[in-house]
């Protein structure tokens, strides 16, 4: 054990809490837009058993993810610092599996459940440092791995292999379906026949999803805390053709994707992409569903936190995901990669039935970077480090009254760079900034226009001083991901 963890478990211990400690579930799904869901608005997509959940809990409709793409908002939600403070801040791969490694120095959620007595595990998608490095999951704090570690990896839901813990479980896909490829050369894109090659025979989530309920069964009596990456809906459009019959019982107007002429962009095709993509988010719904029913049957339910969130928005890519067709972001501008609403803005669900109220909302603004500082709270763990940017919203999951958070500050070095900040009805972006080191402030009244479509900059200076300064106060420069504009 690390001088750093022994520190974090004498906090703890010296900490005063319940007894009874709940469980802790934190699902993360991978692109998921804010509409995507039935109590966000979604009319096309079946989701039940997070419709459920929302009824049986609390809906947030402020919830911003920790940054644009997957791995910077990961590494936000997990250490409770934002992206002007984080250490990872956009993806960037580590040859030939995984990516650049959390420091062993970061505290992240998972070390102060374990130092508070928590068995902790992760299931799904990793990203935020390759097998064996300092920021493998098992040296971050788990104690149970199962998955992927690598983003890219996980860009095909019939690979290989995944990770158990320190070593590689094969599976029955033989060959592996890559993430990345075309239609071969003379296959006749109009025969649904052609895209048998993008089809395998064992689904990872499939697998992922049986680990998470032997976990909760294995330490249903004790402390546990489980965060569950899942990768859906996450491009490629792999999923099993049972999914796919009820939405082509639909009829809708689904010409295939086929990486060819204009959609020459992409991961792999499909013969009904709009199909394929509904039915993926309904099979994570179900994933839920099952860990909700287990929870039940082990009548561990009531003293169980649940929260389900999204690491981004709605990916960019029109041929794949037909995001208008869906409506998956709404009225918001930009998708994934964009700090426009659109972007960053999550649909968020929590429940606990011993403490928050059935059917409730909260509208107050809530960053992933609040989420380490609020479980701490639910759980009664001490230990949190004073440098986080982190403000517990615990009082907000209670139902009672809590002030206004003062900002919230992000920025993106990807996508042309990218920074945005919050401060009560007004949001300040800057975009292209790789281009232009001056790019000016856009300013936008979100009380009033949510589709940040006046630009509001020319009638308020004074915000946007007031905007310029925070800005510069919240960024330090990083060694790794240089951000010119931004560093000078």
């Amino acid at each position: 054990m690390t001088v750093r963890v022994l520190i974090i478990t004498f906090l703890c211990l010296v900490s005063s809490w319940a007894e009874d400690k709940p469980n802790v579930i934190f699902i993360l799904a991978d692109d998921l837009g804010y509409h995507e869901l039935g109590s966000f608005g979604q009319k096309k997509i079946k989701t039940p058993h997070l419709d459920k959940l929302r009824e049986q809990g609390m809906k947030f409709t402020d919830t911003y993810s920790g940054n644009a793409v997957c791995a910077p908002s990961r590494c936000t939600l997990l250490t409770g610092m934002h992206p002007g403070h984080a250490w990872i801040r956009n993806n960037g791969e580590v040859k030939p599996e995984g990516q650049r490694p959390i420091p062993e120095e970061q505290v992240t959620i998972a070390e102060l459940f374990k130092a508070a007595g928590y068995t902790t595990g992760a299931f799904g998608k990793w990203g935020l440092g390759f097998p064996g490095s300092e920021g493998d999951p098992l040296n971050q704090g788990f104690d149970r791995f199962y998955g992927y570690n690598c983003q890219r990896h996980a860009h095909s839901y019939y690979p290989s292999y995944l990770w158990d813990n320190d070593k590689t479980v094969k599976l029955n896909n033989n060959p592996p379906v890559p993430g990345h490829a075309g239609l071969p050369k003379g296959a006749d894109d109009t025969d649904p026949r052609s895209y048998n090659i993008f089809k395998g025979q064992d689904y990872a989530s499939d697998r992922i999803n049986e680990q998470v309920l032997e976990f909760v069964k294995e330490n249903k009596d004790k402390p546990f805390f489980l965060y569950y990456p899942t990768l859906i809906p996450h491009v490629a459009l792999h999923v099993p053709d049972e999914e796919l019959k009820q939405y082509h019982d639909l009829n809708w107007n689904d010409p295939p994707f086929t990486r060819r002429s204009k959609q020459n962009y992409g991961y792999t095709p499909h013969f009904t992409p709009k199909a394929a993509y509904a039915a993926m988010i309904t099979r994570m719904d179900r994933y839920i569903g099952n860990v909700m029913n287990l929870l039940e049957e082990l009548k561990i339910a009531d003293n169980t936190i649940v929260i389900f969130t999204s690491d981004n928005g709605t990916t960019h890519l029109k041929y794949e995901v037909d995001y208008e067709f869906f409506n998956s972001v709404g009225e918001f501008r930009g998708l994934k990669g964009s700090l426009y609403e659109g972007g960053i803005r999550v649909p968020m669900i929590a429940k606990w039935s011993e403490k928050i109220k059935a059917g409730s909302e909260c509208n107050r603004r809530i960053g992933f970077e609040d989420i380490l500082p609020t479980l701490a709270d639910a759980a009664g763990i001490g230990g949190i480090p004073d440098n986080i940017d982190g403000i517990s919203f615990f009082d907000s999951l209670l139902g009672k009254q809590q002030s206004e958070r003062p900002f919230l500050y992000r920025e993106f070095s990807g996508y042309g760079g990218q920074v945005a900040a919050w401060m009560g009805k007004w949001k300040a972006v800057r975009q292209k900034l790789h281009k232009n080191k001056n790019a000016p402030i856009e300013l936008y009244n979100l009380e009033q226009d949510l589709s940040e479509k006046n630009d509001l900059a020319s009638k308020y200076p004074e915000v946007v001083d007031e905007f310029k300064k925070l800005m510069k106060k919240e960024h330090i420069p990083s060694e790794i991901f240089k951000f010119p504009a931004l560093d000078k």
